[in-house]
């Protein structure tokens, strides 16, 4: 017995060492190829040993055996396997690089220090990251801005629904005072800082991956980053070798085929990306059909030794579309439809000609941009980024013109029972044919044996409103006519933005550049179509008075990027807008172990010069202004600080001196420039917490913004003052707000994510103003206007937003996800100078919606070594087909007294009571509303093959 004890004895003890002499350490580094990634998880694979990476990346386990696998896994990348052997008790594998399962911020040129990149727990910015797969996958038929709408305090509608004329505003601000970056270039409209998605439906086919910096942001130049900063950045050429070809189609015979196909890097350090894609449709909105090309090249060289990397792209997405731009309100919606469900895909703007669709409102536009990126790494502290860039805009906007005995053409007496426009009565009536108008038998008469058409509407003449000067004789109510002309809006653009990088020490980091543009601005309008009439009299140019016209020029983009863009005849005003920018921007950044700060400051001067060939005398000083330079920039700077691998705290300040735009330089479309000119003034503030974990991230922040000195025009009432205005001065906003954004991996297979914003934007003071001519004189006179706009809610946009989604593998590469977002306190658009009562009721609030969307997708592996993919993709947009008002261009109250209509000049009448008191609302809102309802239904399936 005593010998089988020792023998027990010594068989345990010969386990135990063995056991510990197995063990081992093992420890490495966990990065996403740039940064580390804390709170990474790492396991054992077949033991129930684990760990996570601090702060710096680094992770260190146990391990009881001497071999095996590790299992490594974090939030939005790729699982990885990674073997180990251990020796002499350690294994150490180095730095890991994971893979972004969703193309989050690779394949992107960020080397380049003329791309701003907001970094995890470094850059103290609050950011939202779309990833391209996200994109590729889920935009379907939406607009390129609505992918954002899960993102806090962002708003995204689809306005009139045309293709690509949606609308965005972040943090209450509308897209003229939030910066679009692309590849580190500015692209907002420089004379009026607008952006026009349609000129950028193809950006959705070639990014690699869309950053939204809400605030002032991250970016180094004085840009418009009132609301945020929008960072889009493409594919490069350098991209891994392969390709795609794939189709979708979806509902209102959506159609579009893609192809593109990278070369990789070759040996010679060369590489090539192409992509080509087509789009068309006919609209879930009636009579908005479209068409769209889009075309992208990239073409990279990098020398052998990494010094010097240049890269070449040149994109484009040449596009028409019929569009819904006349207000409608909801009382006429439900007159297509019915009172409880009415048509909100009732277009106003659209009927048949010639048995085909034929629309007024037709946006057509082609604005390719070219740029040139050279990363010069000078040695290992110093280096330096470029880019020049050039963008040529052609095109326009087409819509009515004139009139038929005063009535123009969306009047009751030129509609078809089912409400579209009678273009056919139009085309009669012009060329002369006895038409019945409003019961009455009409037969146009001629104008020098013509049927001449132009700008006058046929009205009646009188002493307050006589016929505009210059009118030819015989000029009177029977002898006008409608025509379609278009407002040509397009441009040439040149810039560069150089910055040059340098690392003082391992902690201390400088960068210092300058910023150059120059942009003229096309502006004219010309002739589509006289429908039926011969001629068109203008008499709008003081050089060549009363022109006859009979050309008429195409309202579709033409497909030369360098195509000429005054050519042809011009009518009603023709006039250039020149804009000269130069900037310089400094940086200094300091980073050591858990802490990042960042002091920078950029300035500009902005030149504007106005050019009119129409309003002025050629002889005339004002026909050429000089150039108005107004000096601008901003101060800002942030601070992050991660308290441990899993929490971090970050906050920032900033001001702004922002230079007004073009119309208020030069206010009233003349050449005189504004005697209240200011630039205006935005100050920020923002603090914010983090989270990571394997499990679980989460990001919450906290936003102060006051926007005072902001340009408002009204137009003078008076009759006296044809053509008068007031500028007022002093008005002011303030928006502060909370934002939450979470995501957590619940299993390897199920994942989700949450958004919350709460916004309080109001109006802060009151504002006087000043009374000027057309001429942009100061006269006396007139009722002083003070706009009550203390407290007042800003309107176009949802205060509050809410969103919550989830995504399960059901199988292997078999996805189902849904996402459900939610809207309230969202209030109508309105214009501050409507507040010249103490006594208004403020904005109107429309009410709260929620939608759900969702989507399947599958990706099957193919080829021998399974390296390619054929995905399969279905999307369904509001799911449960909410009907709901996206925004409202009107402030008509329930408790309003009913009046004969929005504008009317007929006083309303108390004995009729209120619109509330008569049933004259649709959902809690008065029908006399002019409002836009979004998309119901909607789906599409897309089929690619990845090579």
């Amino acid at each position: 017995m005593k010998t089988m004890k020792n023998w027990l004895l010594s068989g345990l003890l010969f386990l135990m060492v063995s056991t510990v002499f197995s063990q081992g350490k093992i420890t490495g580094t966990i990065t996403d190829g740039q940064s580390p990634l804390p709170g990474a998880n790492i396991a054992v694979k077949g033991t129930s040993a684990s760990a996570s990476t601090g702060f710096d990346g680094k992770f260190t386990i146990d391990s009881n055996t001497n071999s095996g696998q590790l299992i490594i896994s974090y939030i939005g990348f790729a699982n990885q396997t990674v073997n180990f052997t251990i020796s002499n008790g350690t294994a150490n594998l180095g730095d890991i690089i994971l893979v972004s399962n969703s193309n989050e911020l690779s394949e992107i040129v960020v080397k380049s220090s003329v791309v701003d990149v907001a970094k995890d727990r470094k850059t103290p910015v609050a950011v939202s990251t779309i990833r391209a797969a996200e994109i590729q996958e889920k935009l379907g038929t939406q607009e390129f801005p609505e992918i954002l709408k899960s993102t806090p305090s962002v708003y995204a509608t689809k306005t009139g629904g045309g293709f690509g004329d949606s609308r965005i505003t972040i943090r209450g601000f509308a897209q003229e005072n939030i910066a679009v970056m692309i590849n580190g270039m500015p692209v907002n409209d420089m004379e009026n800082s607008a952006v026009y998605w349609s000129n950028w439906a193809g950006l959705s086919d070639v990014t690699s991956a869309m950053q939204v910096q809400r605030g002032l942001g991250s970016s180094k130049l004085a840009i418009s980053s009132v609301g945020g900063t929008i960072n889009i950045l493409t594919k490069s050429s350098d991209r891994k070798e392969g390709g795609s070809v794939g189709s979708s189609f979806g509902n209102a015979n959506y159609l579009k085929t893609q192809a593109s196909y990278s070369t990789g890097r070759l040996e010679n350090g060369l590489s090539a990306s192409v992509l080509y894609s087509h789009t068309m449709g006919d609209g879930y909105i009636d009579g908005t059909k479209f068409v769209g090309d889009n075309y992208f090249i990239a073409l990279g060289y990098a020398t052998k030794d990494n010094k010097h990397d240049f890269q070449f792209t040149f994109t484009g997405a040449p596009q028409w579309h019929n569009q819904r731009s006349s207000s409608i309100t909801i009382e006429t919606y439900q007159k297509y439809g019915t009172k409880e469900d009415p048509n909100t895909r009732y277009n106003s703007d659209w009927g048949y000609l010639n048995g085909e669709e034929f629309n007024m409102r037709r946006n057509f536009f082609h604005k390719p941009i070219g740029s040139v990126n050279w990363d010069y790494k000078i040695n290992e502290t110093s280096k330096l980024s470029t880019v020049i860039y050039g963008s040529w805009g052609r095109g326009g906007g087409a819509r009515g013109a004139g009139g038929i005995r005063g009535l123009n053409y969306l009047n009751a007496a030129f509609r078809t029972a089912d409400g579209l426009v009678d273009f056919e009565k139009i085309q009669a009536y012009n060329s002369g044919q006895t038409v019945m108008i409003n019961g009455v038998a009409r037969t146009r008469t001629q104008v020098g044996g013509d049927y001449q058409n132009s700008a006058y509407d046929g009205y009646t003449p009188s002493a307050t409103r006589p016929l505009p000067a210059g009118s030819p004789a015989g000029t009177g109510p029977s002898s006008s006519g409608i025509s379609r002309i278009s407002s040509i809006n397009s441009h040439d653009w040149y810039g560069g933005v150089v910055n040059f990088n340098k690392k003082f020490t391992d902690n201390i980091t400088w960068d210092i550049g300058v910023d150059a543009r120059t942009y003229t601005g096309i502006h004219y309008q010309n002739l589509n179509s006289m429908l039926g009439g011969t001629e068109y009299f203008d008499n709008t140019d003081v050089n060549n008075p009363s022109r006859v016209l009979t050309s008429t020029y195409t309202v579709s983009p033409s497909g030369n990027p360098f195509s000429n863009a005054t050519k042809g005849d011009k009518i009603n005003f023709n006039n250039d807008g020149n804009v000269n920018w130069y900037g310089a921007f400094t940086q200094l950044e300091y980073s050591k172990d858990n802490l990042t700060a960042f002091i920078q400051g950029s300035v500009s001067q902005q030149g504007f010069q106005r050019v009119d060939y129409f309003k002025y005398l050629s002889t005339d000083e004002l026909s050429v202004s000089e150039f108005e330079n107004i000096l601008g920039g901003n101060v800002k700077g942030g601070v992050n600080y991660n308290i441990n691998e899993q929490h971090n705290v970050f906050a920032n300040a900033g001001y702004y001196s922002k230079q007004p735009f073009f119309n208020a330089v030069y206010p009233n479309n003349a050449s005189k420039v504004n005697g209240n000119l200011t630039n205006e003034k935005i100050t920020g503030f923002e603090a914010g917490y983090g989270f990571r974990s394997s499990i679980f991230t989460a990001n919450v922040n906290l936003y102060y913004t006051n926007w005072a000195d902001r340009y408002q025009r009204s137009n003078d009432a008076d009759v006296l003052n044809p053509g008068g205005y007031y500028d007022f001065q002093g008005v002011t906003q303030n928006h502060t707000g909370v934002e939450f954004e979470g995501n957590a991996r619940i299993t390897d297979k199920f994942k989700m994510n949450a958004m919350f914003s709460y916004g309080n934007w109001e109006y802060k003071g009151n504002s006087t103003s000043t009374r000027y001519d057309a001429a942009n004189n100061p006269i006396g006179g007139g009722t002083a206007t003070t706009l009550y706009l203390d407290g007042i809610k800003v309107g176009d946009a949802a205060q509050m937003t809410a969103a919550v989604g989830a995504s399960y593998e059901v199988l292997t590469r078999v996805f189902l996800d849904a996402n459900y977002n939610y809207f309230d306190n969202l209030y109508a658009a309105i214009s501050p100078g409507s507040f010249s009562k103490a006594d208004n009721k403020g904005s109107l609030e429309l009410p709260s919606y929620g939608l759900m969307d969702a989507g399947f997708s599958y990706k099957m592996l193919v080829g021998a070594k399974k390296d390619k993919s054929v995905n399969f993709r279905i999307n369904v947009n509001n799911v449960l087909d909410e009907t709901y008002i996206a925004e409202s261009r009107t402030n008509i109250f329930a408790d309003d007294l009913v009046s004969p209509g929005n504008g009317s000049t007929i006083p309303a009448d108390p004995s009729k009571g209120t619109y509330a008191s008569n049933n004259l609302l649709y959902n809690g809102v008065a029908i006399k509303n002019e409002v836009f309802f979004g998309f119901g239904r909607t789906w599409n399936f897309s089929l690619r093959y990845d090579f």
